[in-house]
């Protein structure tokens, strides 16, 4: 069997991508939490694959190993609030991880390898916003040698510690060893981050066999080295220094639980709670819809007994998991609309509870979730239009689904007024990855705008008042919306996928440039790339050869 038909007979093979787990069903991670520290062990079940037709040898991961860990790191934040310091490390000898599975890799469609890397560096950025907003510090203390994606979740901890062994190294092969980038960021967090030296990154990011001992402290590329003979002293005495320097009122922390959601599965409608995403495979598109409840249960003065039920956090919750499902399990589906419908005072009371709890750690935890689920949907490779109707509630935080669109339509109907609401929220209260809130991205140009709308709160707008604003897009009257409607979806899914991807990708990106653009720009344009490229993937490329004796041939021309 050739390597083509191979990789064809395993991408037949994918299972339904599960977004939903919890620490009681874990395959590849153990979580343990002794007071303010918490232990996170990397111990991958070579048979626990996502998907049939590779071992998950050496402790490499696949996108069920970073689902886990992804449930893993929000649960610290709200199951553990009282957790300071968390240890990353393994539970194999002389293997922290050797990073990404290849064989995984080489059989997954191209959007799979993309959206999976997507997806890691999500994971590692919530990792990275634990230790710099929520007091959780991680502490990567690599046991082993260290490769690849194992290496590249290293550099989200604050610290990285390296057993100094002879043997166990960092590395990124990518390179050298399959000719595509290290896909979760790694090289921009090298330089940017860590501040390693462009030279010495270059030298690095082609060395197969990495770097070992004292000239990986010296290159910056880990904070410290152990011997193996007190290796365990020197890792607890760390974690015990970073603990001691937390807030001390963290101790007395009680978290919540995280119930499951409630969720069903049909042909073509994954329905939760308080959304539904619907999908049309015939016109290549998905619809969300988002609802409101009738009435707000009140804000107790501890707003943990509202517990995982609470709108706000319930709601986004349900909506990040579909944004998972849209991204892994429907992958034509190219046109994301976004709908509402509820009570849109019912709406704005939630919104009020959010900023009087923003201070007590569940609401700012909260209000973090709904920042993280917010980036994800501006990182969809999918178009975003969001339709306002008679009936719909996009206010305040509900309104930043609105925001993060591509296009807003809001229908004017004399006879059934249509609004929306801004809030002191929409103001800072949910940057984007360069930092700027929606509005403030929005009127880029303009930034007196920002406070002119936001002049009362909650200002509330109609379409007309929208659209003079700067609000929406377009603001048809409900004779032509149907019209209107019908030929901006049917327009849109006619243009190239591709093309509208990086069009996408382009305009989302205006302002200022963070590590963090910096991240997803570059996965979105090279490894979106580079991962098509026949160096990588054709039949006699590196990625499609790993593994086999013969060697890949390169097409040698710089593009």
């Amino acid at each position: 069997m050739t390597t083509a038909m191979a990789q064809t007979a395993l991408e037949g093979q994918r299972h339904r991508v599960q977004p939903q787990t919890r620490p009681e069903i874990y395959r590849h991670w153990k979580l343990n939490v002794d007071g303010q520290v918490a232990t996170l062990t990397l111990d991958v079940a070579e048979d626990g694959g996502i998907h049939p037709g590779y071992a998950l040898k050496l402790n490499t991961y696949d996108l069920g190993v970073d689902i886990e860990l992804a449930d893993a790191v929000n649960r610290m934040r709200f199951e553990h609030p009282e957790v300071s310091v968390v240890v990353i490390t393994s539970a194999r000898e002389r293997v922290f991880c050797a990073g990404a599975n290849i064989f995984m890799l080489r059989g997954s469609t191209h959007p799979f390898k993309v959206n999976f890397c997507k997806y890691t560096n999500e994971t590692r950025l919530a990792i990275e916003e634990a230790t710099e907003i929520s007091g959780q510090t991680y502490l990567a203390a690599l046991n082993g040698v260290c490769s690849g994606g194992g290496y590249e979740l290293a550099l989200a901890c604050k610290e990285i510690h390296l057993i100094d062994d002879r043997s166990s190294t960092v590395s990124l092969p990518e390179v050298p060893f399959l000719g595509v980038l290290p896909g979760t960021g790694g090289l921009t967090r090298l330089v940017d981050k860590r501040k390693v030296r462009r030279d010495l990154a270059d030298v690095f990011s082609t060395l197969a066999e990495g770097v070992k001992g004292q000239k990986a402290v010296e290159w910056r590329l880990v904070d410290a080295v152990h011997p193996a003979s007190r290796w365990d002293e020197a890792i607890a005495g760390r974690a015990a220094e970073l603990r001691s320097e937390a807030d001390p009122e963290r101790a007395a922390r009680k978290g919540i639980v995280l119930e499951p959601l409630e969720k069903s599965i049909g042909e073509n409608r994954v329905a939760y709670r308080h959304l539904t995403l619907d999908i049309d495979p015939a016109a290549r598109t998905a619809t969300v819809t988002l609802r409101a409840p009738e009435q707000a249960a009140p804000l107790p003065g501890d707003p943990t007994e509202l517990g995982s039920a609470w709108y706000p956090l319930a709601l986004f919750r349900e909506l990040d998991d579909a944004l998972v499902e849209l991204r892994f399990n429907y992958e034509e589906a190219g046109l994301l609309q976004l709908r509402s419908e509820g009570n849109m005072d019912t709406l704005l009371e939630y919104d009020r509870q959010l900023q009087a709890a923003q201070h007590h750690w569940f609401g700012q935890e909260t209000l973090l979730f709904i920042r993280r689920t917010l980036k994800r949907l501006d990182l969809m490779a999918r178009t975003l239009f969001t339709f306002i109707e008679p009936g719909s509630c996009f206010g305040g935080f509900l309104l930043e689904t609105a925001l993060a669109s591509d296009r807003i339509y809001m229908m004017e109907d004399a006879e059934r007024p249509v609004e929306i609401a801004l809030t002191a929220l929409n103001r800072d209260a949910f940057p984007m990855g360069n930092g700027l809130s929606r509005l403030a991205q929005r009127f880029l140009g303009e930034p007196e705008q920002v406070e002119i709308v936001l002049s009362r709160s909650p200002a509330r707008f109609s379409a007309p008042e929208a659209l003079e604003a700067g609000l929406v897009t377009s603001a048809p009257d409900d004779l032509d919306w149907d019209d209107e409607v019908r030929l901006a979806v049917e327009e849109r899914a006619s243009f190239s996928p591709d093309a509208l991807t990086g069009m996408e990708a382009n305009l989302r990106s205006a302002g200022p440039e963070t590590m963090e653009t910096k991240i997803f720009g570059r996965l979105s344009a090279w490894q979106n790339w580079i991962f098509q490229r026949p160096n990588a993937t054709g039949e006699k490329g590196a990625l499609s050869l790993y593994g086999e004796p013969n060697r890949p041939q390169f097409d040698h021309r710089r593009t």
